[in-house]
């Protein structure tokens, strides 16, 4: 959704699952747990966007036809290369950064059947991006914390917000 904010460039927040790139003035926004947001910029021709993914892989889960290309890391950085394609761009001319991966709850490492999403979700978006040939120029993943990530395509900035540390109560 494009509302008109941030002044006077326009505000696109993406939900999980969701993708966005375009070109400034725009500010695309998220919030990220244990998913991931990898962001893409082009300095001269001032386009990029911003993906927020909830899982690693699509191979690696069943019945997954309904979810949308954003769901996946393996789809989102596809997507991009698509789209930097299309516009006949070189991708070394993408300044590239990686966010989120948070472990919203530090006692889960302990309970059995743990899947650690967060990590899966870094290593993914890590391992996509290298094999895709982009450099990382910043990278701010793991933690016990949600983030709220704002990247502005007019400047190529990206912000960060930090929630508070998180800690899962044990019930007994």
């Amino acid at each position: 959704m494009k509302i008109l904010g941030f002044d006077g460039k326009y505000s696109i927040t993406l939900a999980p699952g969701q993708l966005y790139f375009g070109q400034a003035p725009a500010v695309v926004h998220t919030l990220l747990g244990s998913c991931v947001a990898i962001t893409f910029w082009h300095s001269k021709k001032r386009v990029g966007g911003m993906c927020h993914y909830l899982l690693a892989h699509r191979d690696n889960y069943h019945k997954n036809d309904h979810h949308p290309k954003g769901y996946y890391g393996t789809d989102a950085v596809a997507y991009f290369v698509d789209q930097i394609k299309k516009r006949k761009l070189n991708q070394a001319d993408f300044e590239v950064k990686l966010f989120g991966g948070g472990n919203m709850f530090e006692a889960s490492h302990d309970r059995p059947n743990f899947m650690d999403v967060a990590t899966n979700n870094i290593e993914q978006g890590q391992l996509l991006l290298d094999q895709y040939g982009f450099k990382v120029k910043i990278a701010d993943v793991g933690g016990v914390r949600y983030r709220k990530i704002y990247l502005d395509l007019a400047s190529g900035d990206v912000w960060i917000k930090y929630g508070s540390h998180t800690k899962a109560e044990t019930v007994e």
